[in-house]
């Protein structure tokens, strides 16, 4: 019975995905449950399933090739028996039968030996021989002119006969052994030596170019920042933050929280507790415009911009302000480890009411991050680096950060903004402000 395998759904308001990656060939077997194929939406990548156990007998759509929820992608035999299957599966290697050796006739009508008169009798005498095709000969192509002749090499395992070893002789004027594909062609000049052309450099200057198609991520990343700058009044404010404190604590507690929790203590979750104070003092950052009204949100999923395996995902902490120190950090860790697999959910990519990307991992050390629409906020943290501050009258050197925040100006002004970015920095430089909410 043939089993159809459609594209299911896979997330609210996903039409359509993008085949990414077949995991199994046609004629291969495959178990129900068995991850069948990967395909791409506008959100996420992710796996489908094999509906049932048997053989893929058809693949009905490409790699690339763009299909709607609910269309036909595969044909699966559950009928088959898995040895069947494995075994035509299986390429038989087959070996090409061996060419039957000339014959004496064939040889004799397709060369004439010529040899010094001392050993013509000897050498053209094949009658004896066993195995005539073993000998070294000077072949010379029927229908060419004369060239160098080509040695065929006798085989080592094979010794000619005593009655076949060379006869010594000393003739006046002796030629060496060639073999005439026709009577009528002129004697073989002697050999030349074989010139040796030069190596062609390894190198190549030529200008290349290649034509990659976008995934469907790729596209909806694309579509939806330039939604962000067309539809938004974007505007970035910084500040700077000293991290000493923050690194004394990591570096205090460091062995004793993982011992606990299991997951190393960063830097994340510190900014995440302080971005959720902020928010609440701050509630048109955690908003978001709705044609003429503003709708705040009440409640705080923080997005983590991530770089995943097939471009930027933002994963979202729903609830973060009931999330302890190791939750956050173990779902930073998880969100991380899935997406460099693809192995992310789509309804934990949706949502979110505001965004922290730390272009720090990768060394930046200022820039100016997009908001993730329709969000009204993103924070954009940065590489810690030891610069010269003054303190107390007196020059210092303190671990710093960047920090900027990128705003929708509609709902978000100035002074909200700046305010916003402070009070992160007052948090952070004296996270035990976190814990007492001060």
């Amino acid at each position: 019975m043939i089993v159809e395998m459609t594209v299911p759904e896979v997330g609210e308001s996903i039409q359509e995905v993008e085949i990414a990656q077949w995991l199994k060939q046609e004629g291969e077997w495959v178990e129900q449950d068995e991850d069948l194929v990967e395909v791409d939406s506008e959100k996420a990548s992710l796996p489908l399933p094999a509906p049932a156990s048997g053989r893929l007998v058809k693949i009905l759509k490409r790699l690339g090739e763009t299909v709607a929820v609910g269309d036909v992608i595969a044909e699966i035999d559950d009928a088959a028996q898995r040895e069947q299957a494995e075994a035509g599966a299986q390429p038989v290697a087959t070996e090409p039968p061996p060419s039957a050796p000339p014959t004496h006739q064939q040889r004799a009508e397709a060369a004439e030996i010529q040899l010094p008169k001392a050993s013509v009798q000897a050498e053209t005498d094949t009658s004896a021989d066993p195995q005539p095709e073993r000998r070294t000969a000077e072949v010379q192509p029927e229908g060419r002119s004369p060239i160098a002749p080509r040695r065929v090499a006798e085989s080592p395992d094979v010794q000619a006969p005593p009655e076949r070893q060379p006869v010594a002789t000393t003739p006046k004027s002796s030629k060496p052994l060639t073999v005439a594909r026709s009577k009528r062609e002129a004697t073989p000049t002697a050999p030349q030596p074989v010139q040796s052309k030069p190596l062609a450099p390894t190198t190549s200057t030529a200008r290349e170019e290649e034509l990659v198609p976008m995934t469907m991520i790729r596209r909806r990343i694309a579509a939806r920042l330039v939604e962000a700058q067309q539809n938004s009044a974007l505007l970035t404010t910084f500040n700077e933050i000293d991290m000493s404190a923050v690194i004394k604590l990591r570096t205090e507690f460091r062995q004793a929280f993982q011992e606990q929790h299991g997951v190393k203590l960063g830097f994340m979750s510190f900014f995440i507790k302080a971005a959720i104070e902020a928010l609440k003092e701050f509630p048109e950052v955690n908003a978001e415009v709705r044609g003429t009204d503003v709708l705040f949100h009440n409640y705080y999923d923080i997005a983590i911009a991530i770089g995943g395996g097939r471009g930027l995902v933002v994963p979202v902490l729903r609830d973060a302000d009931q999330m302890s120190f190791a939750e956050v950090e173990s779902a930073i860790v998880d969100f991380a480890n899935r997406a460099e697999t693809n192995k992310l959910k789509p309804d934990e990519l949706t949502g979110g009411t505001f965004t922290i990307s730390n272009g720090g991992v990768y060394g930046s050390l200022l820039s100016t991050p997009i908001v993730n629409p329709p969000q009204s906020g993103v924070l954009g943290m940065h590489a810690i680096q030891d610069r010269p501050m003054a303190r107390d009258g007196q020059v210092v050197i303190l671990p710093m950060m960047y920090v900027a925040l990128t705003y929708d100006h509609r709902i978000v002004d100035g002074r909200e903004a700046v305010g916003f970015l402070r009070r992160i920095k007052e948090l952070v430089e004296q996270p035990s402000r976190i814990l007492l909410e001060v």
